[in-house]
């Protein structure tokens, strides 16, 4: 591949990344709600570290 066909191919590449990026943030989003509703907690790392949080406070 060519460096000119590489740089064409990089606008795809960086939308690809954003679509990905924005169905992540969806996700996290939605299984915050879930907790919040089920009353549950969430596993997550902070500074390194584990730690079991409240939905509300993510």
């Amino acid at each position: 591949m060519s460096k000119q066909q590489a740089t064409r191919t990089n606008p795809d590449i960086e939308e690809m990344q954003r679509r990905i990026d924005e169905g992540i943030r969806l996700a996290q989003r939605r299984l915050v709600q879930q907790a919040l509703h089920d009353d549950h907690t969430l596993v997550v790392v902070r500074d390194g570290k584990l730690k079991e949080l409240r939905a509300d406070e993510i």
